[in-house]
């Protein structure tokens, strides 16, 4: 018989002959035994397996883990004589990499960006992988199903091409309509904007991989991104944009929170112990890991303390703070022992929590992607997301007695606009033409090669023309006669710089003006970041936003005009009239500032009022609102009730297809006091569905409202107050389209930070 010292021995030995044990593949530690390594026994929770993986390393292996290195060639980096040298094992082109514990069985970190698929740094050579429209694209369709298969689809590819941490789930607020990289994001309103990118994180996490939620929080421009210091109130904070990113991480459950380049009242994000201690670790029990963006890390002792866990991306960090100088301040007590068994702890949490131990990726095998159904899943993605802003007379589809079609600009015979910078997927096909947008970063410009023209030539009897729109009077004339003129209107933005106004560059608006002009039947198709203004708004019959709408794009917006698809999207932001309306009709900032100034914004300006909130507010009149988007059919919205339900309330109502196409509608919820209860606006979106209906079809439906939704944020107590009184309960199509209301009476409630 063998005493149970003798096994506890046993095991010890055991133990230490592994950790000993050097080199040791991954493979070789999974087949060890479990009671050797326990961390590796998957009956157990990721919170045991992360104690137990934690109890086996040594200094080193912690320190490992929490350091992240630039996977693509650093030629801007020298320290003396000393150059970057690329991470041995790290996949070419990519975003990052970690490195992993192998004779533990923890393996390594390969990061990808991002949140519209596999991106590649600017290289000769990119990775072709299939591109999702745009995040704001995504949220148009106002479908949390849609944004889980888009998640699902690139989060496949990621994993097929080596890549087990995805860095996605953008979920900035779009407070600032000219911010270069809204078309990342997923629009102005807390709910919309976290129950699409909560979404996304968990289509993309079904694949046994990472996914982020960034850049946390308030990076809400380009302009002095890195030094721009935010002005904000906390409980205004948790009222918009903080909320966004609590609801997305409430359903998606992502194992990293990215935090951003900015300032946040006073202190840098990635070392902000508000954010990051107090609100995301201690208020909402976040459990993963803080990554810092790529050059977002400026200090080793006090972004430690105040909550980063991983350095990212060396060297773009003007010095390896989680690397020499965390190992001296932890043994100097700077940074305590247990902080950093916390951050490795976080780290290897998430990994165990999504798959990445138990299932690790292959290595690259995206010669296994089924592109074609992942094109499917792009094109279904683009086309729900399309708004008809404008149809006067029917004027679209495009009508089968059409016999001439001039189409101009845009590059529509060849494909469609994508957005730029860190974000960039190239397809098959994908091109810049020469002249086109900067030299360097956030280019090249790039188009997909699915062309519209090809589309609707395809789809009509019709001749169809092109010009590419750069000689107007030749425009103008070609418009004359036609039986439709198609023109695509073109806003190309990125990363690390803010549009100067929300015009279509390069002459379009005269562009447009004067084909208008030549012929009344002309259509606009927009692919744009994000809002723009359209001074021939009155002047054209026919308006479609179709964002940056992927590498399905051209065949989707050609389905949309020829009426093989039933426009559905619905504006997930407000379009201003003009930068007039705005908080800041100049924005904050100057991109010519140095790296060691200190601009400031301040959004208090607005508070918690951000894009419909604030034009209601103010009694300002959009060009489009909030939620808006026309159909080729009709529906009656009706017959609304309302009644308190748990700590929230339930609404439910009908939805009906009156027209005679099959079609959807997105059936929108909001909410207000009827009386004053310390709101920051006159009213909040509490829910929303879309339906599927055929002609003469009828559905009951029913939306919960979220309680935090019906509260006001209290800072020192850090609760949410629900105010006893009547509330209206709105029935709409859009923020400013209101078919029914009801009021319910709801008793006064007091939640918990967590809005339980």
């Amino acid at each position: 018989m063998i005493s149970s010292h003798a096994v506890r021995l046993t095991a010890t030995t055991a133990i230490a002959a592994i950790l000993a044990c050097a080199p040791f593949t991954i493979a070789q530690a999974q087949d060890a035994a479990p009671a050797a390594q326990p961390w590796l026994n998957k009956d157990l929770s990721p919170d045991a397996r992360a104690d137990a993986a934690l109890a086996a390393m040594t200094q080193e292996d912690k320190l490992t883990l929490v350091f992240g290195y630039f996977s693509t060639n650093a030629p801007w980096f020298t320290a003396g004589t000393k150059r970057f040298e690329f991470p041995k094992d790290g996949l070419p082109n990519s975003a990052g990499y970690v490195y992993g514990i192998p004779r533990l069985g923890i393996p390594a970190q390969w990061e990808t960006d991002a949140g519209v698929g596999v991106a590649t740094q600017r290289s000769p050579t990119p990775r072709l992988r299939t591109a999702l429209p745009s995040g704001i694209s995504t949220a148009a369709t106002w479908d949390p199903g849609m944004a889980f298969a888009g998640g699902q689809m690139i989060g496949n590819e990621a994993r097929l091409s080596g890549f087990n941490v995805q860095l996605a789930g953008g979920v900035d607020l779009l407070r600032e309509p000219r911010n270069g990289r809204n078309f990342e994001y997923a629009g102005e309103d807390p709910l919309l904007a976290g129950v699409i990118d909560g979404n996304e994180i968990k289509g993309i996490q079904s694949n046994h991989i990472v996914s982020t939620l960034k850049h946390y929080a308030f990076n809400d421009q380009e302009t002095d991104r890195n030094m721009i210091d935010v002005k904000i109130d906390d409980k205004a904070a948790r009222e918009s944009d903080l909320l966004a990113f609590q609801i997305a991480n409430e359903v998606g459950q992502p194992g990293s929170v990215m935090c951003s380049y900015n300032r946040v009242n006073g202190y840098y994000a990635c070392e902000n112990d508000w954010l990051l201690n107090q609100v995301l670790k201690q208020d909402w029990g976040f459990k993963g890991y803080v990554m810092s963006d790529w050059g977002a890390t400026h200090s080793t002792v006090a972004a430690a303390n105040n909550g980063l866990d991983q350095e990212s991306g060396w060297a773009f960090d003007r010095s390896a703070y989680f690397e020499g100088a965390l190992r001296e301040a932890v043994n100097n007590g700077f940074v305590p022992q247990s902080r950093l068994d916390d951050m490795a702890r976080r780290v290897l949490y998430a990994m165990f929590a999504h798959g990445l131990v138990d299932d690790p990726v292959q290595g690259d095998k995206a010669d296994t992607i089924d592109y074609a159904a992942h094109a499917k899943v792009t094109q279904a993605d683009a086309e729900d997301g399309i708004v008809l802003l404008k149809n006067d007379k029917g004027l679209l589809p495009i009508a089968k007695t059409a016999k001439k079609i001039v189409i101009i600009g845009g590059h529509a015979d060849f494909g469609v606009l994508s957005g730029g910078g860190s974000s960039q997927v190239y397809a098959e096909g994908s091109k810049h033409f020469d002249g086109e947008g900067p030299d360097g970063f956030p280019g090249p410009l790039t188009y997909y090669a699915s062309s519209p023209m090809k589309g609707i030539e395809a789809r009509t009897s019709a001749k169809v023309s092109y010009l590419d729109g750069k000689d107007v009077k030749a425009a103008a004339k070609a418009a004359r006669g036609a039986d439709m003129v198609i023109v695509f209107g073109t806003q190309w933005t990125g990363e690390g710089m803010d549009v100067p106004d929300l015009n279509l560059p390069d002459n379009q608006d005269a562009l447009i003006s004067a084909v208008a002009k030549a012929n009344k039947k002309t259509v606009v198709v927009l692919e744009t970041g994000g809002p723009v203004v359209m001074p021939w708004l009155n002047n054209v019959g026919a308006v479609l936003e179709a964002w940056y709408p992927g590498s399905s794009g051209g065949e989707a917006i050609a389905r949309v005009l020829t009426g093989e698809v039933n426009p559905s999207g619905h504006l997930p932001a407000t379009f201003p009239a003009s930068v007039d309306q705005l908080p800041r009709p100049k924005l904050d900032g100057d991109p010519k500032l140095g790296p060691d100034t200190h601009p400031h914004t301040d959004y208090d300006i607005e508070g918690a009022a951000v894009g419909y909130k604030w034009f209601d507010k103010k009694g300002l009149k959009p060009l489009f609102p909030f939620g808006y988007g026309l159909s080729y059919t009709a529906f009656q919205l009706g017959g609304l009730s309302a009644q308190a339900d748990g700590k929230g309330l339930k609404a439910s109502f009908s939805v009906k297809n009156t027209g005679a196409k099959d079609g959807k509608e997105v059936a929108q919820i909001y909410v207000a006091p009827a009386t004053d209860a310390g709101w920051e606006a006159p009213k909040r979106l509490g829910g929303f569905v879309k339906a599927d209906l055929k002609p003469g079809e009828s559905q009951t439906l029913t939306a919960s409202v979220d309680p935090r939704l019906l509260g006001t944020y209290d800072s020192a107590s850090k609760t949410w107050t629900i105010k006893a009184g009547d509330y209206k309960v709105m029935l709409a199509t859009s923020a400013a389209d209101i078919a029914q209301t009801v009021t319910v009476h709801l008793d006064q409630q007091t939640l918990n930070v967590q809005g339980k």
